[in-house]
């Protein structure tokens, strides 16, 4: 699996299944070499899945993340292998906590201590049965990590890690924790806008949902923001940190600050400038390819 190359990610339940198709298939003629896949309320991420490896040849198809709460770890195992054997290793499991408000308020489940719930998941995972074909190599798995401890367990535990809306900074110390050889798939929106006020007023809209979540709000703070940073949608500061903007020379330099700090892969979020989640900014990313 080759991941040396930016890949995309985005939520594609605004689409049909075709449409998701036809754009998996036109982000693979781009050159990307992956699509991160989210889990919220839509789609099955492992059906959906299949569907787009059965529409490409070569685009690997990754869960970023596919949360722990909806599925037994036996069951995941197998959805892994399953894919992973019938795309030739083209499927890359990711998986992550979710939010509590996520799994308490809207599944009504028991959120738990978040790395030593991962730690047993990913225990059990791994002693469960399978009896169908296994592919070969064994197919990798990736966690959602921003903190110290949970970047250890996927050190420890995992291929490597899949930090979300973080900094090149951020992955310097994820780097640190991981070492030389776990892989580091960092997500970076980007925003095709050259103004700056437009550009972070197009950041903060996209933020507003991911600031009330305590996880990413934790992490922020870890990386040197403070809490004036996270009110109204987030400061200059907050969006100049997290979000790539301007134009493609300054996106690109961005994406290679992630690299430089450690990144093994970075999986680029463009931001439509209408600011809608629905619809794919094709120019971001033609003129990211």
């Amino acid at each position: 699996m080759d991941l040396t190359k930016p890949g995309v990610w985005y939520f594609t339940d605004g689409m049909s299944a075709s449409e998701a198709a036809e754009a998996a298939q036109r982000i693979e003629a781009l050159g990307y070499s992956a699509l991160w896949l989210p889990e919220t309320l839509g789609r099955n991420p492992f059906a959906h899945a299949a569907w787009l490896l059965a529409n490409t040849s070569e685009l690997v198809v990754a869960t970023g993340i596919a949360s722990i709460y909806h599925r037994e770890p036996g069951v995941t195992l197998a959805a892994q292998n399953t894919l992973a054997e019938q795309s030739g290793n083209r499927f890359l499991l990711g998986l992550g906590v979710s939010h509590k408000p996520m799994v308490e308020g809207v599944r009504g489940l028991t959120y738990g201590k978040p790395v030593a719930t991962m730690r047993s998941y990913l225990e059990k995972m791994d002693a469960s049965p399978y009896s169908g074909p296994k592919p070969d190599p064994t197919p990798p798995r990736v966690i959602a990590a921003l903190g110290p401890k949970m970047l250890e367990l996927a050190r420890d535990a995992c291929q490597g890690a899949h930090p979300y809306f973080t900094s090149p900074g951020h992955t310097a110390m994820a780097r640190d924790i991981l070492g030389p050889d776990s892989w580091l798939c960092v997500e970076q929106k980007v925003i095709l806008e050259e103004d700056p006020d437009r550009a972070r007023e197009l950041g903060r809209q996209t933020a507003r949902m991911y600031l009330g979540l305590p996880n990413y709000r934790n992490n922020w703070l870890r990386m040197g923001l403070d809490e004036s940073d996270l009110e109204d949608g987030g400061s200059a500061r907050f969006v100049d940190e997290t979000f790539a903007w301007g134009d493609a020379t300054a996106i690109r330099a961005r994406i290679k600050a992630h690299y430089d700090a450690g990144a093994s892969h970075v999986c680029i979020q463009p931001v439509h400038p209408d600011g809608a989640l629905g619809p794919l900014h094709w120019e971001a990313l033609e003129a990211l390819a």
